[in-house]
């Protein structure tokens, strides 16, 4: 099938695929927020919740299947907020249907998966990108820019972490190891993109220890890290009720260090604190919410053909590193622990 081609001088079209919470956030409010793009339509599995979900929203059109609104000619855009299980699945699909697809994080269930998402792209030319939206904002950009001028000196470690409080519940998508639950796919899948982003490697996996709910779910995770560089990393989640709000970095060098508080929604507040020789300095960035910043880069990526930073083999070399994670602390293919 011919690529998709996005033209400048139309609203870009977007379908959902999912009646799916984090949409308003991730997607609709954003595109309200713009004048060149339109949430076009809506799927479910239930004519009648996708119906009530684009009332909701003023959604255009509703369909009671995916495959309907894979169909329909006018969507150039497929956004698929499923769970995990329905990444890989229903973005071939939607490639394959001649659309471009944004899928939420994590990208699928394995790196297998991942890797018959990406060669589908590349036959189709169509384009696949993960929703990590927190590298679009100009906060990771400010890390990359400190990393890059040398200030720090030589990196020798990092540690990374996004943790949060999450009652057990045996009915949510975040605790069912079957669809992709556990904390290291819905919240470690950030400090471990983190850390690959901020090297331009792939590391080694040292150990890594893990807790699980009842289902056999990780609802803690601790993984070590080594870079062919000999940068260390250590890569921690936890989803532990009572465990406070958590996503930080901090990166440590031959000359200075830095601190970095909320990466994964700076605009709720954030801060960037750099050690250079003993001297400590404090700053924030200028910035949008995260997911405004994505959606202009994907608009903006679309429309010129230029390559995306969370896009191509990144999204193949995360999930590999997610797999090698889980198999260092003893869980199968499904994320049950073996022993």
């Amino acid at each position: 099938m011919t690529p998709l081609a996005i033209s400048s001088t139309r609203k870009l079209r977007i379908g959902i695929l999912g009646a799916a919470g984090i949409a308003p956030a991730a997607i609709i409010r954003p595109a309200a927020r713009r004048n060149d793009v339109v949430i076009a339509a809506i799927a479910s599995r239930s004519a009648e919740a996708a119906a009530d979900y684009a009332a909701l929203h003023g959604i255009e059109a509703s369909y009671g299947s995916y495959a309907e609104l894979l169909a329909d000619p006018s969507i150039d855009l497929v956004y698929n907020a499923l769970p995990a299980s329905g990444h890989a699945p229903l973005s071939i699909a939607a490639l394959e249907a001649g659309k471009h697809v944004l899928c939420e994080k994590p990208f699928a269930l394995n790196a297998d998966e991942a890797r018959r998402m990406r060669a589908t792209a590349d036959a189709t030319g169509n384009r696949l990108i993960e929703a990590f939206h927190d590298r679009y904002h100009p906060v990771s950009h400010e890390i990359d820019a400190i990393v890059s001028s040398g200030v720090l000196g030589d990196i020798v470690s990092l540690v990374a972490d996004f943790s949060s409080s999450l009652t057990f519940d045996p009915r949510s998508i975040r605790h069912d190891p079957v669809i992709g639950g556990g904390a290291l796919m819905d919240l470690g899948c950030y400090p471990a993109h983190w850390v690959r982003a901020l090297t331009g490697e792939e590391p080694r996996v040292i150990s890594a220890t893990s807790s699980v709910n009842p289902m056999g779910a990780d609802i803690s995770m601790d993984a070590s890290l080594v870079f062919p560089s000999g940068i260390t990393a250590q890569v921690t989640t936890s989803m532990i009720e009572g465990t406070p709000l958590n996503s930080s970095l901090d990166i440590v060098g031959t000359r200075g260090t830095v601190h970095v508080d909320n990466m994964v929604f700076p605009s709720q507040g954030h801060s960037i604190t750099t050690t250079i020789d003993g001297l400590s300095t404090s700053l924030t960035v200028r910035g949008g919410e995260t997911y405004d910043h994505q959606l202009a880069a994907i608009v903006a990526g679309l429309s010129s053909g230029t390559p995306l930073l969370t896009e191509g083999a990144d999204s193949v070399n995360n999930m590999m590193l997610i797999d090698a994670i889980y198999a260092a602390a003893g869980f199968d293919r499904s994320f049950r622990p073996t022993a």
